[in-house]
């Protein structure tokens, strides 16, 4: 039986992080009335001229500079003729023969090995409008907001193997747009968002295969679940002999019937007749520009990480996951700087902070708590003052409330009990019903302890200091075997 070999390449549309249009004074606002975010030079009205935002550059330029990218000091803007209903110029002034940056390297671990993407180019460009399709309703509503908000374009070569490599990669180049300021990538608000190329070959075939675009995906699991299933369709097709088939064109993903279906066939550079913006001069970039740029450029994830596990002692994995969210890399750095312990911080964000963001369906980005409170906690439990057990509890309502842990326990009444006088009369009350417990104890069963600390947590509703019931507990039992 004949295997193959999958071949992806990618083309990512991140939304830069500016105030204002690429071509005019418009606000990026995310979430405005529809309509309201415009003006007549967005939408594109006759006799309106374009003034190109300085700050998109920079941002290019930064994003160029973190993927390892040649930045191209002489650049121009073009013309990409096609006409969709949400583009009111019917057409997008884009990039084509001369971007900003090109010949990019991206590294990163995956499953073991090391994987390297190149980048083939960053172009800068005008983001589309968004169309609103009402249910039931023979027409669709146009939102012109999101026309002229800037974006950048990073296209890979064909270097990724796997559509759970695609994904790795995509976190990746999520984490370095978040690190250096250059995108807020919340891919809920379409800020970061990727259409996948993807192709099938027989194993040691160098020619690649017929590629497939699938159109506008925003998340890391929709880009997986679309490449795989369209992996599936197209080595189907090379295992019934019906790889003809397969047609250069792009699809979009349907998520609810989970399958790839067609949109138009794919089109080449010579459809959309590109050819330079006649009204914006060529873009001329100064070395001093680009290093200025590169000197200031933030720490990235992969510095980030490989600095967490020298300074905190995290293993890689623990530095990996935190350093993943920029938001909760920053949570986890101002939590220790309150003096507590690394690897505890560590331990709480990603047994017990995850544990509650997963629960509720938020992002690092929602965490609202103050840093200070997860520090204090930690500080109380390990002062002896309250247990584990009720620490989670007490972290919960914290998340919910934002309120000190100190405020919590008063009003709750959690403190730990520490009093020897009153764990005694609680370890008893537990003896007395589980006779049984203390027969499996004469009879060697270790087990039968753990049992009835289990008991006494459970009475004290985890307010016991486990220490001091313990040894209450093995002091008895050994009593009552003499």
């Amino acid at each position: 039986m004949a295997s193959y070999e999958t071949v992806i390449g990618l083309e990512i549309h991140s939304e830069l992080h500016t105030k204002s249009k690429i071509f005019c004074s418009c606000p990026t606002t995310f979430g405005a009335e529809p309509n309201k975010n415009t003006c007549p030079i967005c939408l594109g009205l006759p006799g309106t001229l374009p003034v190109l935002n300085e700050e998109v550059i920079n941002l290019a330029i930064k994003a160029g500079m973190a993927l390892d990218c040649t930045i191209n000091k002489y650049n121009k803007m073009d013309r990409k003729n096609y006409f969709y209903p949400d583009l009111p110029k019917a057409y997008q002034t884009s990039q084509y023969d001369l971007p900003i940056c090109s010949n990019g390297l991206v590294k990163f671990d995956f499953e073991g090995k090391e994987i390297k993407v190149r980048i083939n180019r960053i172009h800068i460009e005008e983001d589309a409008g968004k169309l609103v399709h009402l249910e039931n309703e023979p027409f669709s509503l146009i939102d012109y907001n999101r026309v002229g908000v800037p974006l950048i374009e990073i296209v890979t070569e064909p270097d990724l193997r796997s559509p759970k490599e695609a994904v790795a990669f995509l976190k990746v180049l999520k984490g370095v747009l978040e690190y250096g300021e250059i995108s807020d990538c919340r891919m809920e608000q379409g800020s970061l968002r990727c259409d996948g190329n993807i192709s099938i070959r027989p194993v040691g075939q160098e020619e690649y295969g017929t590629k497939v675009e699938l159109k506008n995906i925003n998340s890391f699991k929709e880009l997986q679940k679309s490449l795989e299933k369209e992996q599936k369709r197209q080595i189907e097709l090379y295992t019934f002999n019906e790889q003809h088939k397969i047609k250069q064109e792009t699809r979009r993903w349907d998520s609810a019937k989970a399958k790839t279906l067609p949109m138009r066939s794919k089109e080449e550079a010579h459809d959309y007749r590109y050819f330079p913006e006649p009204d914006l001069t060529p873009i001329i970039i100064k070395q001093e520009q680009i290093d200025n740029i590169k000197d200031n450029l933030p720490e990235m994830p992969a510095k980030k990480i490989e600095r967490f596990e020298n300074e905190y002692g995290l293993a890689t994995n623990e530095a990996q996951i935190i350093v993943a969210s920029k938001s909760l890399a920053h949570f986890y750095e101002n939590v220790v700087a309150y003096e507590v312990s690394p690897k505890t911080t560590a331990n709480w964000i990603l047994s017990d902070i995850l544990k509650i963001l997963n629960a509720k369906n938020l992002e690092a980005d929602d965490i609202t708590m103050d840093p200070k409170y997860l520090a204090d906690l930690i500080k109380i439990i390990e002062k002896g003052k309250i247990s584990n057990t009720v620490g989670k509890e007490i972290l919960t309502e914290i998340f919910e409330s934002n309120k000190s842990p100190e405020t919590i326990i008063e009003e709750k009444g959690l403190g730990q009990i520490n009093s020897s006088e009153e764990l005694e009369k609680l370890v008893d009350e537990v003896l007395a019903k589980n006779p049984k417990s203390i027969e499996d104890f004469k009879a060697g069963k270790q087990q039968a302890t753990l049992f009835l600390m289990g008991q006494v947590m459970k009475a004290s509703k985890g307010k016991a200091n486990p220490q001091i019931a313990k040894k209450l507990i093995d002091d008895k039992l050994l009593a009552l075997c003499v």
